[in-house]
């Protein structure tokens, strides 16, 4: 009905009328749908919301500090090439399954199917809700870094910590919080030919920022970190009494992994995307390619600027402990005699955070919508309405409600909020190599690929996928073997195997009763033509 009202309206405001006859939407339609949203995304438009979502500025900047405590410049600088390179392997097996299944429903459609009508069911919702819970965990964390980024320009703006200047409470920087997903949230009630224009802005933003700051921190710096430095130094000097070099090297590749996630919107954009079996999976490779080139590159710029690592994280300096701050305001200030220009170094990155953020609600509410269209969600048919401009705007207020909830753990412990980034990472992976898993065993011989078509080299590519994802989620999940406090406690596995345990178990208990996966939103006939 939904669709027939809003053809009725085609000649109203901004509205494009569906097609229901192109190849996209009868592709769309053999896969059990018919065409609810708006498809007016380019390749360039796909890849540029993903791009802006996986924000090297945003994961890099906000994660500095994990990587330059566990290992430094090592950690840095040649662990990013090894994640990027794994995390392509990662992408290139997900692009041959999106290719094959180009849905706003993602992952868990594609679990579902290839797992096959016996474990569909189950797969789905395993893989759903890791995805959706991921989701709401990587927009939590976004938005809360943004917050917290905002309350050190602010406070380095009136003077820095050992200035007089203003440093917000904990109470500020969650209002902080709660502001900006009120920005992202009304941002994302637009229709989304004005989010395509706002992510190209953002992808722009995002790669001009990373060249301008390579370049500029490391010619602004008076003193600069040798090359054996910025390649051999190893910092074990961690404070946490984690003497383990390679548990250490692990935890500061959290900075790098955390960094190249959220890949899966491209997939989440399939049902708004041109030539969705194409530019959907070339989305989610040439996102995560440019982003592994553009990250190092970064990293290089800023790391040569890195000379006293204890000074940098240390909590009483002029930032309050934010290292990537620090590095700018003591550039410019030792150059110029203030730290100005450094702030506004830090003001580009805010603006990709902000972008970042913006771009994750966007793919956050897809797949809430989707997956509530699939009777997955709680109260499903308010979840999955859209308004008349193609717009899930339920699942976009609902979803940024959500993640303003999560970042309320903070006001008990802010160690205590950065299982959101575990959980951002570790059960994004996780449903990220579910469909990877079902597509290598159970549907190795009846998958059928679509245009982007790995061949032989397919099973190979998954593998390697599912072997990165198992390793990374066993070695994030260590716990830390020295008296446990909540500065050393690693809440990965608290947080993951938490999230497990509730899913099975409504599973268990009441989905199996009822949830049968994927289900056609197909009518009658008289509809569908």
């Amino acid at each position: 009905m939904r669709n027939m009202e809003a053809e009725a309206s085609v000649s109203t405001g901004s509205y494009h009328p569906l097609n229901d006859h192109d190849d996209d939407s009868r592709t769309l339609r053999g896969l059990g749908y018919k065409q609810e949203l708006y498809r007016g995304l380019s390749f360039i438009a796909n890849f540029s919301l993903t791009f802006s979502i996986v924000s090297v500025l945003t994961g890099i900047s906000t994660l500095y500090n994990q990587a330059l405590t566990f290992g430094g410049p090592v950690t840095i600088v040649c662990g990013w090439p090894v994640v990027g390179l794994m995390t392509i392997i990662v992408g290139l097996a997900m692009a041959e399954i999106c290719s094959a299944y180009p849905t706003s429903a993602g992952l868990y459609y594609w679990s579902a199917k290839l797992a096959g009508n016996k474990f569909g069911p189950f797969a789905a919702w395993i893989t759903g809700w890791f995805n959706i819970v991921g989701q709401w965990a990587v927009t939590a964390s976004v938005d809360f870094s943004l917050a917290q980024l905002v309350q050190v320009i602010i406070l380095l703006s009136t003077g820095g910590l050992n200035g007089g200047g203003y440093q917000a409470s904990k109470y500020v920087v969650i209002a902080l919080h709660g502001g900006i997903l009120l920005l992202h949230a009304i941002l994302n009630s637009l229709p989304i030919s004005w989010l395509s224009l706002i992510g190209q802005l953002a992808a722009a933003w995002n790669v001009v920022g990373v060249f301008l700051l390579m370049i500029l921190i490391p010619i602004v710096a008076t003193k600069r970190a040798s090359a054996e430095f910025v390649f051999t130094n190893f910092n074990t000097e961690n404070g946490d009494g984690i003497n383990n070099n390679l548990y250490i090297f692990v935890l500061g590749l959290l900075m790098s992994q955390y960094t190249l996630t959220g890949y899966d919107a491209s997939a989440h954009m399939t049902e708004e995307t041109k030539n969705a079996d194409t530019n959907g999976p070339k989305g989610i490779v040439s996102a995560i390619g440019i982003s592994v080139l553009a990250g190092w590159a970064y990293i290089l710029g800023i790391t040569f600027a890195v000379t006293d690592i204890p000074h940098l994280l240390n909590k009483n300096n002029d930032s309050g402990g934010y290292a990537i701050a620090q590095i700018f305001y003591d550039v410019f200030k030792s150059r110029y005699g203030s730290g100005v220009g450094g702030i506004i170094c830090l003001g580009v990155i805010a603006v990709a955070v902000f972008f970042c953020g913006m771009s994750s609600l966007t793919s956050n509410s897809r797949m809430a919508y989707a997956f509530s269209r699939d009777g997955a969600m709680p109260y499903s048919s308010f979840w999955h309405k859209v308004n008349k401009q193609e717009v899930p705007l339920n699942a976009v207020w609902t979803s940024s409600f959500i993640a303003f909830c999560m970042a309320l753990t903070s006001l008990g412990s802010l160690v205590a909020f950065q299982a959101m980034t575990s959980i951002a990472t570790i059960g994004l992976y996780i449903a990220y190599a579910l469909p990877i898993l079902f597509r290598v065993t159970l549907a190795r011989k009846s998958f059928i690929p679509g245009p982007f078509n790995l061949g032989s080299y397919g099973i190979v590519v998954g593998w390697v996928a599912i072997f990165w994802v198992a390793l990374i989620s066993v070695l994030f999940s260590l716990p830390v073997a020295y008296p446990i406090t909540d500065q050393t406690l690693n809440y990965t596995p608290v947080a993951v195997g938490g999230l497990l345990i509730l899913v099975v178990s409504s599973w268990i208990f009441s989905a199996r009763h009822w949830f049968k996966g994927p289900i056609t939103n197909i009518g009658n006939s008289s509809e569908e033509a």
